[in-house]
């Protein structure tokens, strides 16, 4: 989802410890409420009123409609951890008389998404939570499926070649995405920049990005509504090397190419993916990491990316090492956290490399360290576009928008 530039506000995220209740099965005695603040650009007189909220854990999901004031609230709660949502689409008409007739940046066709969340939120007693909201117009190009999970061959052997992207066209006009870019968020296992970092040396404009790739620019790749782009690293068939798990790839778009030819089978049928940015000198496909610990972002820019500057790991005082590009936020029209299922707890949200305002939660398959057939996949929404093609859901919250499955199959998604 694009960010408008005028959206500072960070949706805050509670890391807790280890769950331990003592009676977990007793109810809070009395309600807990949550109330929804609103957008920076919304006026006074924008009512939050009417808006579901969801508190979901690992035991139930509960909603309930915020009041006049913006409030919902939650009787008789089971004490847990829980992850707190509430999204919404608005039309433009609909925008613009919300925010009083001040925000003129915005075209008359897309949609505008009101979203924010809590992940983690520790509930054992009664209290109000505050859940700050944000404002973002809907993309036509979003991120729709992410297998990087791998699996093991019909050997036991660890097989990492079936990994793909796939990016959706949820508009309902044919778009054409050339030079459309894919970039890879820093995934070290002792993270080079936290948010935190980012904040202090770059005042939250930029990210982190081990690999940069494009959809070249000097072809025409026009994707009809409700179509999909493929990209691959290996464009074959996989199904032979695992039949449940892996998939047939032959089909791709794009195949981001493994040079060295000894890492991954090229498909010469399949156009290739430009790599734009490394941090890896002999690495020329997509390094997408199997135990879940791989953001992805799409952008849109003119500029050149080769000029942007690079940084080695915070605070920036290395002369050798992995040296990281910075993207620019602004750039970014969609973005997928997904964290590793390391913790007892699930993934350690610590640990994110996107901002609240590109993804606000996260995504995770379950198993830890990946080797399962897992697809990280986008939900499909109950509206439809004008021809009827599928809408997925798209609330700035992978933690909401995703699900994870070993049967989806490439260009799949539910009904």
């Amino acid at each position: 989802m694009k960010i408008f530039p005028y959206i500072c506000i960070i949706a805050s995220l509670t890391l807790t410890s280890c769950a331990d209740f003592d009676d977990a099965t007793t109810a809070i005695k009395d309600d807990v409420t949550v109330t929804l603040l609103k957008p920076d650009e919304f006026s006074s007189v924008a009512s939050m009123a009417g808006r579901h909220v969801e508190l979901r854990s690992d035991n139930q999901t509960v909603t309930a409609t915020t009041d006049a004031q913006g409030k919902a609230t939650f009787t008789q709660l089971t004490p847990d951890i829980y992850n707190i949502a509430a999204a919404w689409e608005l039309s433009h008409d609909e925008f613009v008389s919300m925010t009083g007739g001040s925000v003129s940046t915005l075209d008359d066709v897309h949609k505008i998404t009101v979203s924010g969340s809590v992940a983690n939120q520790k509930i054992t007693q009664s209290q109000d939570i505050a859940l700050q909201m944000l404002a973002s117009e809907n993309q036509d190009i979003i991120i729709g499926k992410i297998y990087f999970a791998t699996s093991r061959d019909n050997n036991n052997r660890n097989y990492d070649a079936g990994t793909y992207l796939e990016l959706y066209n949820q508009a309902n006009d044919t778009i054409d995405v050339a030079g459309l870019y894919i970039g890879l968020t820093e995934s070290e296992s002792s993270q080079a920049y936290t948010l935190d970092n980012l904040h202090e040396q770059h005042a939250d404009s930029v990210i982190l990005l081990k690999q940069l790739f494009r959809i070249p620019a000097d072809i025409t790749c026009k994707v009809a509504p409700g179509g999909t782009i493929l990209i691959a690293n290996s464009a074959i068939d996989h199904t032979q090397n695992n039949t449940s798990l892996e998939a047939n790839l032959t089909g791709a778009d794009f195949e981001a190419k493994d040079a060295s030819g000894k890492k991954y089978t090229n498909n010469p049928e399949v156009a290739a993916l430009q790599q734009m940015f490394s941090i890896y000198k002999n690495m020329s496909y997509m390094n997408l990491v199997n135990n879940g610990l791989c953001g992805v972002v799409i952008l849109k820019t003119s500029e050149d990316t080769g000029l942007w500057k690079t940084t080695y790991r915070y605070p920036n005082n290395d002369t050798k090492g992995f040296e990281f590009l910075l993207c620019p936020k602004r750039m970014i029209i969609d973005g997928v956290e997904c964290l590793p299922n390391r913790t007892s707890n699930g993934p350690d949200i610590g640990a994110k490399r996107l901002y609240p305002e590109i993804d606000a939660s996260y995504i995770n398959i379950n198993a830890p360290s990946g080797r399962t057939g897992e697809v990280v996949y986008r939900k499909t929404s109950q509206h439809r576009g004008t021809d009827g093609h599928k809408m997925l859901i798209d609330t700035n919250n992978s933690g909401n928008d995703f699900q994870v499955s070993t049967t989806i199959k490439p260009r799949e998604y539910d009904d």
